[in-house]
């Protein structure tokens, strides 16, 4: 595969955040190994992810899985440019994230309440107070010390227990995890529903509605075989960070029929080889991919890119020169 950087075409930076770790782990049965889960991590670094979601801060007897969340992120903090991001779904998961070291927290808060009442067994009201209670205990931190705080408008495009999702509850819902204290909001496919002209329209409503600045990115699943065109919906409507999955593992464990996670290493190439710089190097990525197969051996590994190879010529896209003021 080739390593070529410096000849493609200038593209605007687009952040891949790596949810493997803990939304692919989560939706297995297999329980990965603590020391592989490290090496994973650390292999995804080294790949050029700047942002990987390592686990999630739930009860050990909900999800084994992750039970080891809170090592794997004072692991994850020692790995050199690394935002390691984990997922709470309370002020308690919170209040542990923050003394673990976590740089980055989510919650998520579905807006089908049905959803919601199976994945937090909350309703939207109750959520919001967890968030609440979250913002007050960020607020007790200098400043300099906070993580950054996101709310995940999960279920968004649409639920598989409800059936669609009215987009004035996502505007609503969104505009109530900002009052009560998240730093920002992002959209999530948590069903494959979406679509490529629903997925622009519900960003360019959400930026009207709450502002530019309270959403920059977007979890959206392949279920469908839709991930990668509503992935290019979405950058091309402006969005500038994405999720993804190394391998395509995961999904929701709470909602039927929820599974396939859009391929980091398909995303990768989707995006660089239209010009958007990733910052990830494949060959590395294929290094990590690797080492997950070693940690979970009898897990299936999703992906085209892995198996095509990268075409002949290929080149990386170039990182928009930055400007000196």
């Amino acid at each position: 595969m080739s390593n070529q950087r410096g000849a493609g075409v200038s593209g605007k930076q687009i952040e891949i955040s790596e949810v493997g770790p803990r939304d692919g782990l989560q939706s297995i049965s297999a329980i990965m190994a603590t020391e592989d889960k490290k090496r994973w991590i650390a292999a995804l670094a080294n790949a050029g992810l700047r942002e990987i979601e390592v686990g999630s801060f739930v009860p050990a007897k909900l999800l084994p899985q992750l039970a080891d969340t809170a090592e794997i992120v004072r692991y994850a903090r020692t790995l050199p440019g690394l935002t390691v991001a984990v997922l709470v779904p309370n002020a308690r998961g919170a209040k542990d994230a923050i003394a673990a070291g976590a740089h980055k927290l989510t919650i998520p808060l579905s807006v089908s309440e049905t959803h919601s009442l199976k994945n937090l067994r909350k309703t939207h009201e109750q959520v919001l107070e967890e968030v609440r209670q979250i913002r007050a205990q960020l607020d007790q931190l200098p400043a300099e010390q906070r993580p950054s705080f996101e709310g995940s408008l999960s279920t968004c495009f649409g639920c598989t227990l409800e059936g669609p999702v009215a987009e004035e509850a996502v505007l609503r819902l969104g505009e109530g995890l900002m009052k009560a204290g998240c730093d920002e909001v992002g959209l999530s496919d948590t069903t494959g529903y979406g679509n490529p002209v629903q997925v622009r329209r519900l960003i360019q409503l959400v930026w009207s509605h709450l502002g530019r600045d309270a959403l920059n990115g977007v979890h959206l699943h392949n279920t469908r075989g839709q991930g990668l065109a509503n992935v290019l919906a979405a950058v091309e409507a402006g969005i500038t960070t994405v999720d993804a999955s190394m391998g395509g593992i995961g999904g929701c464990p709470f909602a039927p029929g929820a599974s396939g996670n859009i391929v980091t290493e398909d995303l990768v190439f989707l995006l660089e080889a239209m010009g958007y710089s990733t910052g990830v190097d494949v060959d590395r990525l294929m290094a990590a991919r690797e080492v997950l197969a070693r940690g979970l051996p009898d897990e299936p590994l999703f992906g085209f890119v892995p198996d095509a190879g990268l075409p002949k010529g290929f080149q990386y896209a170039e990182p928009e020169p930055e400007v000196v003021a």
